[in-house]
């Protein structure tokens, strides 16, 4: 297990935010900057004593995140609109989710784009409309639109052309290429309306779990993957029922349990979520072996703390390496991945993109 750094203990509380120096609130800052939790933690420090030179950094950041709040709340006002000429469900995902679900996951957060999920025959229909209210295609090139056509699990980015929010349509939470692409069906058909509107909707309590510890243990994208872990002990904490077997026996379900092992491990040892036993000994089937499991917690526990030289060691860097080339051979196969990598890295050699 290695050192926790500051912002972890102050979060679960192991280190007392009033007792703080000046100096280790300038600590808390840069670490809160760089795995963009300032704004939550503004939240969660509401009512501490905090000196006045590091007040306004969290007053700036929850401002900012409060904006990012609101402009939301209004790109979901139109969506209703997009959802109702359609008269097809729009469902949230992540972010947006939280927002639409007003969950305490949204107080802080900062959110970058608007994803949606939409059964797959329905996205042609759902992105022609989505481009006459003014959201179209910001990706070009021509072979980047096939990849994300043929083997994603959504198309490509939609930028409104007046107000810059970003649009990521999906049909699928994982890449139709992973070998643990789950039955999108199945969140669908489950999905809850939020709202004044039945045609916006969320996934269910514990599918909104499960794709988020997908995201973050499939992505490999984890320069903010302790804010994700911050968002997942959250949500764990929307429900006085045992959300965590519930989610457990879903993941068994969809065929994701491996990242619910790995969710509820880390949160665990990192966090200190309050996890039922029961709901630990269930997902412990599904974890990797001795040897396996080892070198995940070596990479895990490093990558998933902030990208702060107070925050990791000399493998650091290496961890996060490691896991975003894992995360690209659990997305496709290697006979599509070779081949794509190798385009890609050649095209970026040539600095220009073919379109």
């Amino acid at each position: 297990m290695i050192e926790l750094p500051l912002i972890v203990n102050v979060l679960t509380g192991e280190v007392s935010a009033a007792k703080l120096t000046l100096k280790q609130w300038e600590l808390l800052i840069r670490q809160a900057q760089a795995s963009m939790l300032a704004g939550t933690l503004c939240y969660r420090l509401d009512g501490t004593s905090i000196p006045s030179q590091a007040l306004r950094h969290f007053q700036s950041a929850r401002i900012h995140s409060d904006k990012q709040f609101n402009d939301l709340l209004w790109e979901i006002r139109q969506l209703k609109q997009v959802a109702a000429e359609l008269g097809l469900p729009l469902i949230l995902l992540k972010g947006a989710a939280y927002v639409a679900s007003d969950y305490a996951a949204a107080k802080g957060r900062f959110f970058s784009d608007i994803d949606l999920l939409v059964q797959k025959q329905h996205i042609p229909e759902t992105e022609k409309k989505l481009m006459a209210h003014g959201w179209v295609s910001s990706l070009q090139n021509t072979y980047d639109q096939y990849y994300y056509r043929k083997w994603m699990h959504e198309i490509p980015p939609l930028r409104h052309v007046f107000r810059g929010s970003v649009i990521d349509l999906h049909h699928n939470i994982l890449p139709l290429t992973s070998k643990v692409c789950p039955n999108a069906d199945l969140l669908i058909e489950a999905a809850v309306s939020v709202g004044d509107s039945p045609l916006i909707r969320v996934l269910q309590l514990p599918d909104m779990i499960i794709h988020s510890a997908a995201h973050l243990f499939y992505d490999g994208e984890l320069n903010h993957g302790l804010r994700d872990l911050v968002d997942l002990d959250s949500l764990l904490g929307n429900s006085s029922e045992d959300v965590a077997m519930l989610v457990v026996e879903r993941a068994y379900e969809l065929g994701l349990q491996r990242s619910i092992f790995y969710a509820f491990r880390y949160l665990n040892m990192i966090l200190r979520t309050p996890i039922s036993a029961g709901a630990l000994e269930r997902t412990r089937q599904a974890a990797p072996s001795g040897y396996g499991l080892r070198l995940m917690d070596f990479l895990f526990l490093r990558a998933l703390m902030p990208e702060h030289s107070s925050c990791g060691d000399r493998w650091s860097g290496v961890a996060r390496w490691l896991l975003y080339v894992r995360s690209h051979w659990l997305k496709m196969p290697w006979y599509l991945l070779l081949p794509h990598l190798s385009r890609k890295a050649w095209l970026r050699l040539l600095g220009k993109e073919k379109h």
